[in-house]
C-alpha cells in the first residue's frame, strides 16, 4: 500500500480540501485579489478570479475555494491577456478592467491609512502599463540538458509554471526567456539547487544575478561555469553573477538616474518600472523644491539622490556599501550638482539622530518593506520642517506616518503608485509638513 504524502511543515497546501460545488455571490475583492463571498456558515470565502456582484460556482471547502464557472459576469470583467494567468501566481487581477482595478488599489491605500486614523489628500494614481517591468525574478527547475524550466511559482503552491510569455515584462526580457532557460540548464549539479534568476534590464543589456544554487558542496564545477558563460555570451547578456560573484561580464550594467550614469553592483535594487521611477522622482523633487540642505535616507544607488542634489546639498545614507559605492562613483558623471556626501550606515541600528538633522530642512526616507520606525522616531524628535516618505508597504508607512503626525506633522498629500501591474501591491509617496 502506498503511504500517503505528508505535508511539509510550514508550506501551504495549494489544493483546497475536497467539497461539492456551490454557488456564491461575490461581495468584494479581498486584500490578496481574491473575490470574497459569505458562506452558509457565516464566515468569508475567498474565490480567485472573481469580481464584485458576480454570481459564481466554486468548489472545495473551508475559506479557500476554486472557481468552476462564472454564472453572471461583472461588466468590469475583461479577457486576461496572459495564457498562464490561471496557473501562475504572479498576477491576480488581469480579469479586472483597468479603471475599477486602480480605484480598488487607491481605496485599499485609503483604508490602510484610516486604520491609523489618518486622513489626507490622495492624488490620482500613477499606473504602470503592460510590458514595462524591467526587473523580474524567474524561478528555474531542472528540465533537459539543453534548457531548464523557467517561470513563476503557481498560485498557493511551490510548483513552477513554465512560462513562454510574460505580458508585464519589458519585451526585451520576454524575448530572452528561451535564452534564459538555456542559461539555467547547467545550474542543477546538486539536487538541492533551486535557482532564481533575478533579471534586470539595464541601458547596456540584461544583468542576471542567480541565487539558490547549492554552494555548500563547492558550488558549480568549472565545466558548469564554462557552460554558463557560453550561454551568456550566446544570449549577449551584459553580466551574470552567482549571488554577487562574477561568472560572466561582457559590459558593465549601467542605468541613468537623473543626470548621473550609475554602474550597478550585482543584485542592486531599482524601481520595478522606469515610468514609476520617473513619476516618483519628479514628485519628490517638486516636494523638496526650495530646500537648503537635504537628507536622503535609505538612498540605495541614488534613485532620488541625484535629483535632490540638483536642488541642494544632500547627505545620503544606506546600509549597503555596494550601493553607496556605486552612488559615490557616479557623482563624477553628473557635474553641476550642489554636492553629495554619502555614507554606508545601518539606519535601523544607527538612525540619523535629531541632533544630526539640525541643519536639514527636507528629509526623504525610502525604506524596505519593514519601514523606518527607528528613523521616523528621530525625525519626530527633530526640527526638520518637511519629510517625504516613499514606501512599498502602506501598512508600515501608516505606522511611521502616525509617529510623525503625533509629533506635529501633517500628512498633506499622497501619490499612489501602481508599478506591480495586476497584483494587489500598491506603493506611495507622501509629503509631511510641520
Amino acid at each position: 500500500m502506498r503511504s500517503p504524502k505528508r505535508r511539509v511543515q510550514g508550506r501551504p497546501d495549494p489544493r483546497p480540501p475536497p467539497g461539492p460545488p456551490a454557488e456564491f455571490t461575490i461581495d468584494a475583492v479581498g486584500g490578496e485579489g481574491d473575490g470574497v463571498a459569505a458562506s452558509d456558515r457565516g464566515g468569508p470565502v475567498f474565490i480567485p478570479f472573481t469580481l464584485p456582484c458576480e454570481r459564481v460556482v466554486a468548489k472545495g471547502s473551508g475559506d479557500r475555494r476554486e472557481l468552476v464557472e462564472v454564472l453572471e459576469a461583472s461588466a468590469e470583467r475583461v479577457p486576461p491577456p496572459c495564457p498562464h494567468v490561471f496557473a501562475c501566481g504572479g498576477c491576480a487581477l488581469q480579469h479586472w478592467a483597468h479603471g475599477p482595478y486602480l480605484a480598488w488599489k487607491v481605496e485599499r491605500l485609503r483604508g490602510t491609512l484610516a486604520r491609523q486614523h489618518i486622513e489626507t489628500e490622495i492624488l490620482p494614481a500613477f499606473a504602470a502599463g503592460p510590458g514595462t517591468r524591467r526587473r523580474v525574478g524567474l524561478h528555474a527547475r531542472k528540465g533537459t540538458a539543453e534548457a531548464a524550466r523557467l517561470g513563476y511559482k503557481a498560485r498557493r503552491s511551490w510548483d513552477l509554471v513554465d512560462i513562454a510569455v510574460c505580458p508585464i515584462a519589458d519585451p526585451c526580457i520576454e524575448a530572452a526567456i528561451p535564452a534564459l532557460k538555456r542559461l539555467a540548464a547547467p545550474l542543477f549539479e546538486h539536487p538541492k539547487s533551486a535557482p532564481t534568476l533575478h533579471v534586470t534590464l539595464t541601458d547596456t543589456g540584461l544583468d542576471i544575478d542567480i541565487t539558490g544554487v547549492e554552494a555548500r558542496s563547492g558550488g558549480l564545477s568549472a565545466d558548469a561555469r564554462s557552460q554558463l558563460a557560453e550561454q551568456a555570451a550566446a544570449a549577449d547578456l551584459a553580466r551574470v553573477t552567482l549571488a554577487g560573484e562574477m561568472a560572466y561580464l561582457a559590459r558593465q550594467p549601467t542605468v541613468r538616474l537623473g543626470p548621473a550614469r550609475v554602474a550597478l553592483p550585482a543584485g542592486a535594487f531599482l524601481q520595478a518600472t522606469p515610468g514609476a521611477e520617473a513619476a516618483m522622482t519628479a514628485f519628490v523633487g517638486e516636494a523638496a523644491a526650495g530646500a537648503s540642505r537635504i537628507a536622503d535616507l535609505y538612498c540605495g544607488v541614488g534613485t532620488f539622490t541625484f535629483r535632490l542634489a540638483e536642488i541642494a546639498p544632500v547627505y545620503a545614507a544606506d546600509f549597503g556599501p555596494g550601493a553607496v559605492g556605486a552612488l559615490t562613483a557616479a557623482l563624477a558623471t553628473a557635474p553641476g550638482l550642489k554636492g553629495v556626501t554619502a555614507e554606508a550606515r545601518d539606519l535601523v541600528r544607527r538612525p540619523m539622530l535629531s541632533d544630526e538633522l539640525r541643519k536639514v530642512d527636507v528629509a526623504v526616507f525610502d525604506p524596505p518593506r519593514a519601514g523606518a520606525a527607528e528613523q521616523a522616531a528621530e525625525l519626530a524628535r527633530s526640527a526638520v520642517p518637511r519629510v517625504i516618505g516613499v514606501s512599498c508597504n502602506p501598512a508600515t508607512f501608516a505606522r511611521d506616518a502616525r509617529t510623525l503626525i503625533d509629533a506635529g506633522f501633517t500628512l498633506e498629500r499622497v501619490l499612489p503608485v501602481d508599478q506591480f501591474l495586476w497584483s494587489p501591491h500598491v506603493e506611495l509617496v507622501g509629503v509631511f509638513n510641520r
